[in-house]
């Protein structure tokens, strides 16, 4: 049988044209210098709005009594409010709970099971204030028409998206006046931006003012509203030649 013969040029020609074509796909650049910054920034804003919490708790030898008693506190403490301006959309109940109240035994007379001597009924009011100068005379109105629970008073910022941004933008500038820094520093000359990533930060937390402070009732209850602080931190990553 006669032998076939095939060349071989032409499979090595190919394979030489592969290589050739492939060898700048695979090679890759240098990896730009660059100098990683971060920079801080804080802004501060005045509270415009406020947060009381109060509410009414009474006790009676029936759960029934002692539930009519709350109704009727709370009725006036309701009215009181309106009265003075707040509206329902600003007042939310946060706690409402009836629970026995047991009577005291004697150490003598233990291990003697507790007796109910009566029921407490407590019901809890959050309520938005947003006139903060009538915050005083609200706290006023609603003690003297029944409220005997006062836990707090929280300030806050209502719309702290204007000073985030302030914030941010002395953030950017911190970092910046850093890596001009460094780079002169080291003797290099800052390039383009590469990347900007923004880190923890923080809004205004709420301020707290004791409800004791609050319950004093001489010519309105003294309140101050203070300063809040809004945060932000950036990370620039910038090429440096």
């Amino acid at each position: 049988m006669p032998r076939r013969l095939f060349s071989a040029a032409p499979l090595l020609a190919a394979l030489f044209v592969g290589i050739a074509l492939a060898a700048p796909a695979g090679a890759t650049e240098p990896a730009p210098r660059t100098i990683t910054i971060s920079g801080e920034g804080e802004a501060y804003g005045t509270p415009d709005i406020a947060w009381i919490d109060t509410g009414v708790v009474t006790e009676a030898k029936t759960a029934a009594e002692a539930m009519a008693a709350n109704t009727k506190a709370m009725q006036a403490v309701f009215k009181a409010l309106e009265e003075a301006g707040i509206e329902k959309r600003d007042m939310q109940t946060s706690q409402f709970s009836v629970y026995p109240v047991y009577e005291q035994v004697k150490p003598e007379d233990r291990p003697q099971t507790p007796k109910i001597g009566g029921y407490r009924v407590q019901n809890q009011l959050a309520v938005r204030v947003r006139d903060i100068d009538a915050l005083g005379g609200i706290l006023d109105k609603v003690v003297s028409q029944g409220s005997n629970q006062l836990s707090g008073i929280r300030f806050a910022i209502d719309k702290p998206e204007p000073l985030l941004d302030e914030a941010r933008k002395k953030a950017v500038e911190d970092a910046l006046r850093k890596a001009k820094l460094y780079a002169g520093a080291a003797g290099v000359a800052l390039g383009q931006i590469m990347s900007i990533s923004e880190s923890g930060g923080s809004y205004p937390q709420p301020m707290y003012m004791k409800a004791a402070m609050a319950m004093e009732r001489d010519a309105g209850a003294p309140v101050a509203a203070g300063e809040q602080t809004v945060s932000a931190s950036v990370t620039l990553v910038i090429k440096i030649d």
